[in-house]
Order: C-alpha cells, then sequence, then structure tokens
C-alpha cells in the first residue's frame, strides 16, 4: 500500500514530508484518497499513531483534509484565478463587473498638506476623526460600538479574520450563489467551503444549520445587496438566522455590509444580535470609490485582538492620508447627499430591469444592491447570444458552487430605457435557446 501511494517514512515528521512531496510534484492530486492510519501504518511498519501524527501535520498545513467517513484526501488546490472575470470585448456595453456608476461618485480629495511621518503609526493607527465618523456609522444601525478598527478593504478584513481564526482544512460557511472574490479566497488560505443556499431574504436557515453541523467553523455573509442575487435580511430571517447561530456559539460569524449607503434596504444585521463571536465589515468603495481600499471593523474583544495583532505584524495600520481623505468624505453634507442621490437612481435603475424582464414572463431577483440575478437553462447560450446584440453579462458559474444556473446583470449604469431594449434581447435569446433545446 505504501509503495502504490509512494509514501515513505518512519516517523510522522518523514512520513508527512513524504505526503507532501508527492502531492508537490503532482503524484498524488487533488482528491485523491491516502489510505486509512492502520493500513499505511502496517504498510510502513510503524505504530497507527505515527501516521495518525503525521495527518494531522498535514492537515494543520493544508495539505489533506478529514471527510469524515470519507477518509483523509488531498486538498483541493487554491482555485486564485478560475472566478475572475474575462476582459470585457470591445465594442459591447459592459453589465458584467459590478461596479458602481462613476456619475454617482464624489470627486476624491486627499489633503493638500501632509506632514512627514515621525516614525511609525502603530502606535496610533486610527486617525481619531475617522474613528468617531466609523462609530457613528455602525451606531446608526444598531451595531456595537466598542471594539472598532480599520483594514485595507473588505477582503482583505476578511482574509485577515480567517486565517487568524481558523487553521488549513478548516471549513467556512459561504453563501452558494455568493462574491466570486471570497470564492476565490476561502480555498486559497487552505480552507474549505461549505455552500449555504441563498434565497430573496439572504441564507436560509436550515442550510446554514447543516453547514455548521458539518464543522464550519466561521460564516461570511452579506445582510443587504448580496452578489449577486441582491438578497437582503428581514426581520423574520434575522431571527431564525440568530435562532440557529445561538446553538453553535463558537462559530464566529462575518457579516460583509459592502453596499451599507446604496442598497436601498434597511439595516438588518446578526451583528446586533448579540452573538459571543461576530465581525461587521463596512467599506466606501461602491458609494464613495473603488479606489479608496479601505474597511471599517466592528466586532467583539477577541476577534478585534487577532485582528490587529496580525495586521502591526504585517502593514501596520491604514494609511492616515487615505484615512484623512475617507474621514472628509464621510462627514461632507454634499457628499451624503450625493449618496442617497446615488441610491435613488440605482434603485430605479434596478427596478427597471425587474419590471422590463417580468414583461416577458422572465423571473428575476435583485431586491436591493447594484445587481439582477437571473436563472436560465444555459447561462453560455444567453451570455453568448447577448453579447451578438452588443450586451456583456456575467455568467453565473462563477458565483455558484451547487446553486442552479443563472446570469447576473449589473444595473448600475443601465437607464431604464436600456432596460427595456435587454429585456426583449433577453426574451429573443432565451426564445431561440428552447428552440435549440426543443422547448
Amino acid at each position: 500500500m505504501a509503495e502504490q501511494y509512494g509514501i515513505k517514512g518512519g516517523t510522522a515528521r518523514e512520513i508527512s514530508a513524504s505526503v507532501e512531496s508527492r502531492v508537490a510534484d503532482g503524484a498524488l492530486q487533488p482528491g485523491t484518497s491516502l489510505p486509512p492510519v492502520r493500513r499505511l501504518a502496517e504498510g510502513l511498519g510503524v505504530s497507527a499513531g505515527t501516521v495518525a501524527a503525521a495527518y494531522k501535520e498535514l492537515r494543520g498545513r493544508g495539505v489533506v483534509v478529514t471527510l469524515g467517513r470519507g477518509g483523509t484526501v488531498v486538498a483541493s488546490a487554491p482555485a486564485v484565478t478560475s472566478r475572475r472575470p474575462p476582459r470585457v470585448p470591445d465594442g459591447l456595453r459592459d453589465l458584467a463587473g459590478g461596479h458602481p456608476d462613476p456619475a454617482c461618485l464624489p470627486a476624491l480629495s486627499p489633503p493638500a498638506h501632509v506632514e512627514p511621518v515621525p516614525g511609525s503609526h502603530r502606535a496610533s493607527p486610527r486617525l481619531a476623526p475617522l474613528e468617531d465618523a466609523a462609530r457613528a456609522w455602525f451606531a446608526r444601525d444598531g451595531v456595537a460600538t466598542g471594539s472598532v478598527t480599520f483594514a485595507h478593504g473588505a477582503l482583505d478584513c476578511v482574509a485577515r479574520l480567517l486565517s487568524t481564526e481558523l487553521r488549513p482544512g478548516d471549513a467556512v460557511a459561504v453563501e452558494d450563489p455568493g462574491f466570486h472574490h471570497l470564492l476565490d479566497l476561502v480555498p486559497a488560505l487552505g480552507l474549505r467551503m461549505l455552500p449555504v443556499a441563498v434565497d430573496d431574504e439572504g441564507i436560509r436557515p436550515e442550510p446554514l444549520r447543516t453547514a455548521l453541523r458539518a464543522g464550519a467553523r466561521a460564516l461570511v455573509c452579506s445582510p443587504r445587496g448580496q452578489s449577486p442575487r441582491g438578497a437582503r435580511f428581514t426581520p423574520g430571517r434575522r431571527e431564525q438566522l440568530l435562532s440557529v447561530l445561538r446553538d453553535f456559539p463558537d462559530v464566529l460569524v462575518v457579516e460583509d455590509d459592502h453596499n451599507a449607503e446604496i442598497a436601498d434596504a434597511e439595516a438588518v444585521n446578526l451583528a446586533s444580535g448579540g452573538l459571543p463571536r461576530w465581525a461587521h465589515v463596512r467599506t466606501v468603495s461602491k458609494h464613495l470609490g473603488i479606489d479608496l481600499r479601505w474597511a471599517a471593523l466592528a466586532c467583539d474583544p477577541a476577534t478585534l485582538a487577532r485582528h490587529d495583532g496580525r495586521m502591526l505584524l504585517t502593514s501596520g495600520w491604514v494609511s492616515h492620508i487615505l484615512q484623512a481623505t475617507v474621514a472628509d468624505l464621510l462627514t461632507d453634507p454634499a457628499v451624503s447627499g450625493l449618496v442617497a442621490e446615488a441610491a435613488r437612481t440605482y434603485t430605479t435603475r434596478r427596478e427597471a430591469l425587474g419590471a422590463a424582464l417580468e414583461g416577458h414572463g422572465i423571473p428575476s431577483h435583485g431586491v436591493s444592491g447594484l445587481n439582477v440575478w437571473v436563472p436560465v437553462r444555459d447561462e453560455s447560450a444567453v451570455v453568448n447570444g447577448l453579447r451578438t446584440r452588443g450586451w456583456w453579462t456575467a455568467a453565473g458559474t462563477r458565483f455558484r458552487i451547487t446553486s442552479p444556473p443563472a446570469v447576473r446583470i449589473t444595473t448600475a449604469t443601465l437607464t431604464p430605457a436600456e432596460a427595456v431594449r435587454l429585456a426583449q434581447d433577453f426574451a429573443d435569446v432565451l426564445a431561440e435557446s428552447q428552440a435549440v433545446y426543443g422547448g
């Protein structure tokens, strides 16, 4: 058996090194089952405890994962590129990116005068005006502000939270369909994804319970403006989810409220539910500008200590020039008025496409945020059909794990008049694909 797998060694360290080298050279592919502990121990002439210790080491390094009765298998390779969107072809109307309308964003005005830094900002990483503004932002929506800090954007924050809280091989419950960059990030950290189905009210309680029972040690979700489906939590759904989560007090619940100001949805969050382990992340890229790589994090004290401890060892702090820029924007009444108008514009555009599609008998989802999610039978046929008519949309495959096929359309720049044309083209493409597949 050991010869069959090419595994050698007489100590736990030698055995784990042998397995890792076979994985590195491709002899053991992702998903390959390793021999049971006792069988490998007999083949190598060592104790079962030695092999068990080797497998434990491999799990800790993210080389293998244990699937209960499914045994120990080689972990999947990190999917760091597979879900990234392709380049938009020339001449097409881009409705695939998920980005805000530049016309709805304020002009950025960095500080005109910046004094040289006297050493390091590690001792005072957060500017007081921005920290005050962030606390007020959270408090407005019922999020506790006892522990608040900053990061370089939502994904930077989530990555740090997961990497300090979990070990390689651990499982994370994620939305399905969900944010494609997060679906790349989790396996890149050596973690496993457990999909949780989403409907218009957000993650569903029973699939969440299933994922938590399967061993998920963290949950990452969006309370509103969820990408790609546009879901938002309702008060009833929030209570159902909190009821499930209270049975798993050690699970870290991470909320990514990246669309807080433009989602057109009330603030209904899990962070205000009294959970012992929680983190609520907000960014400004969708309503103030995509170049502002800044995030505010409110969380429980233990999570704050772990996040900031790791950050001090790496980047140290968020640029104070960036912080000053964000602070000025967050406290500028004129900018607040522009953001409020942008939110109304996005709602009008999103609802216009939903209504136009409904006029053709095409069901869609998108009750908040910047996107509309349209279930289809064949993603490629629809995306390619719309491409021939001048539209560039996103196939749902890069947002899905096990959920059914769909197409995501970003409506941030789509005018109501364009929505009527797009819906007609969508209906024509569906009719053509139905003819191909026999109705």
